[in-house]
């Protein structure tokens, strides 16, 4: 059996708050730690039955580009939710919900 390890690294400033964000992982395309300004991980925790999460950005972190993050990963969801339920119909309401989000973002 084969095993992958990722491996995030945070460094926080003097308020625990999050000031540089690296990555690494054995699958990457590319050597050594990468940088990035922000991350979320959600997780299911079978033994509780309950979702786990850690949501970190950087000071650097632009609010368009989280707003940009957000969008991305609700269509990433939606089209994990289809892959794994083969409901298109969810899917869908879950694309147009983002598409939705996105239009708002883009008034601001």
């Amino acid at each position: 059996m084969a095993k992958k390890e990722i491996v995030f690294t945070i460094e926080l400033d003097d308020k625990k708050m999050p000031k540089s964000i690296e990555w690494e992982a054995t699958d990457a395309p590319f050597k050594g730690k990468k940088a990035c300004s922000a991350m979320m991980i959600y997780l299911w925790d079978r033994d509780n039955d309950a979702p786990m999460s850690m949501d970190l950005w950087t000071q650097d972190m632009m609010i368009h580009h989280m707003n940009g993050m957000v969008f991305n990963n609700m269509m990433s969801m939606a089209d994990t939710y289809q892959r794994a339920t083969r409901n298109d119909e969810a899917a869908n309401a879950m694309r147009d919900f983002a598409k939705q989000f996105a239009e708002k973002m883009k008034n601001k």
